[in-house]
């Protein structure tokens, strides 16, 4: 008698396959009023890449990814058209060329976009009708409603991936607290209970089609493809 594979206990969701809660304690977002704030605190979250600044204003506290030179007690403005790093201006308010992060993808969501660690997209293009073009980190053009607000500078925590882990210890808790497997096994070299590819035998390894209806202990290897195989 087999027992679940990796992918089985992944869905059930054990305490080995669940994301820490207290991990997402800080939900980052603007204010919907206009006026001034100031940076209380930087944080480290263990969910999010890159350190937080926790900031008050008028009797509010939120929380926004920190940019390049955050310094505790610093004053920024929340609204406005002043370019200086940590201020939350609308799209339509910041000239073209200005390095934005944490962009708001429909007014007033709270910021979707650009909030990894040493990130920054860049006001491109202004429109007719209200509509900014915003050039994201990987070159692609995004277009958005002017009234969308954005936090001006670069995000800071540059480099992070340039820090080796050194131990697998590491590895294994930075992996964890986002819940994802590490280390990984290829299906092949697992026993043959743990997965249909298992076992030491006929390890002459082929694509493998996985039935759309397969209950999930065998809905492994490719799943509806749209192709397999090298190209010509």
């Amino acid at each position: 008698m087999g027992k679940r594979i990796i992918s089985q206990a992944r869905g059930h969701g054990s305490l080995s396959y669940r994301v820490r809660a207290r991990a997402f304690i800080y939900k980052i977002k603007y204010p919907m009023h206009e006026g001034n704030a100031v940076l209380i605190k930087l944080l480290h979250s263990a969910a999010h890449t890159a350190p937080l600044m926790k900031l008050s204003a008028s009797n509010e506290v939120f929380y926004n990814p920190a940019f390049n030179g955050a310094v505790q007690g610093q004053s920024m403005t929340i609204g406005g058209n002043e370019i200086k790093p940590g201020n939350i201006i609308m799209l339509k308010n910041i000239p073209v060329g200005t390095h934005i992060y944490n962009v708001e993808r429909n007014p007033g969501d709270g910021g979707k976009m650009i909030r990894t660690s040493g990130s920054s997209a860049e006001v491109y293009k202004r429109y007719d009708h209200n509509v900014i073009s915003v050039l994201m980190p990987s070159k692609k053009e995004v277009m958005l409603n002017g009234d969308c607000r954005a936090t001006i500078g670069v995000i800071a925590g540059d480099g992070r991936l340039l820090k080796p882990l050194m131990t697998a210890g590491k590895a294994f808790y930075k992996y964890k607290t986002r819940n994802k497997l590490w280390p990984r096994t290829s299906a092949v070299k697992v026993n043959a209970v743990d997965h249909p590819f298992g076992s030491g035998r006929g390890k002459r390894i082929k694509s493998k089609i996985a039935k759309r209806w397969a209950p999930a202990g065998r809905r492994v290897g490719h799943i509806a493809p749209r192709r397999t195989g090298r190209g010509n």
